[in-house]
């Protein structure tokens, strides 16, 4: 798996630990109904990016405010397609580095790579995007981000069909995102692709999060194993093993790919989350 894509379905390893396993895990006891649930949800929140531009400007400076003020009238001002590109780059990098606020870097990101029309530029913005989408918990804001990513993987896929990587991040989409109310629709072209190459760990992890999310902890545990068998180091799979198997009950295997996250994990505060949740299967 290429690097670029282990970040893509986990984002940072030690917010995952730390966030993660120190809540409690549940297995869905009706998958179908929580996808029901899910669409309902979506369906009386539909989010638009100048209301969260809106609450992201509430939380910066009012120097930053008069700073953005300029580079947002630049962009208006701007007649000339490469002059755009290069404000909403700057743009981008304002919210990245100096606010430090995801969605609208990841929105002006995903607006210049529009503008660009290259598979390298469209892929990255829509990798931003799916790095959220698979550990956000907001149906609505899932939506959003899988609206987002879907349209630049469009585009992507326009420019070169054959890439199966944008094929597996749209399939991302469809099953993580609420876009569609038949899940099959993004499931079945990854499955091709495993089919074809069961060594593309990018689409084992992506089937594997999709299993654990509808319920189907077996299929998520054997796509996680997979991945682990062929990449021991895949810090991402043994987290997702040690929670399937908690999800299954399965406390002695639980408590195994526990123990072995926590050999792995650097992170103090993150070994200690994780032994506590070992020494809460062991009582």
């Amino acid at each position: 798996m290429k690097k670029q894509q282990l970040l893509l379905i986990g984002g940072a390893i030690l917010l995952f630990a730390i966030l993660l396993y120190m809540g409690s895990t549940v297995a869905p006891k009706n998958p179908a109904a929580a996808a029901a649930n899910t669409h309902n949800s979506t369906d009386n929140q539909h989010i638009e990016f100048k209301d969260l531009l809106v609450k992201a400007k509430e939380k910066i400076s009012p120097d930053q405010v008069l700073r953005l003020n300029m580079l947002e009238n630049s962009v208006v001002r701007g007649d000339v397609k490469d002059q755009k590109i290069h404000v909403y780059h700057q743009l981008a990098r304002f919210w990245s580095d100096s606010a430090k606020l995801f969605e609208p870097y990841a929105w002006y990101t995903g607006e210049a790579a529009k503008l660009e029309n290259l598979e390298k530029s469209l892929t990255f913005a829509a990798q931003l995007y799916i790095d959220n989408l698979v550990t956000e918990g907001d149906p609505a804001m899932q939506h959003w981000l899988a609206e987002q990513a879907k349209d630049l993987l469009d585009k992507a896929l326009v420019i070169n069909p054959n890439n199966d990587s944008s094929k597996i991040g749209l399939g991302a989409c469809y099953i993580f995102g609420n876009i569609s109310n038949n899940p099959m629709e993004g499931i079945l072209p990854i499955r091709n692709i495993v089919q074809k190459n069961p060594d593309n760990l990018y689409a084992q992890m992506i089937l594997g999060l999709g299993g654990k999310k509808s319920g189907q902890l077996d299929k998520a545990i054997e796509r996680f194993l997979l991945i682990v068998n062929k990449d021991p180091e895949n810090l991402e799979a043994i987290f997702h093993l040690a929670e399937c198997y908690e999800m299954h009950n399965d406390k002695t295997n639980a408590v195994k790919w526990y123990t072995l996250a926590a050999k792995k994990v650097k992170v103090p505060e993150a070994k200690e989350a994780i032994a506590k949740r070992i020494a809460e299967l062991k009582k």
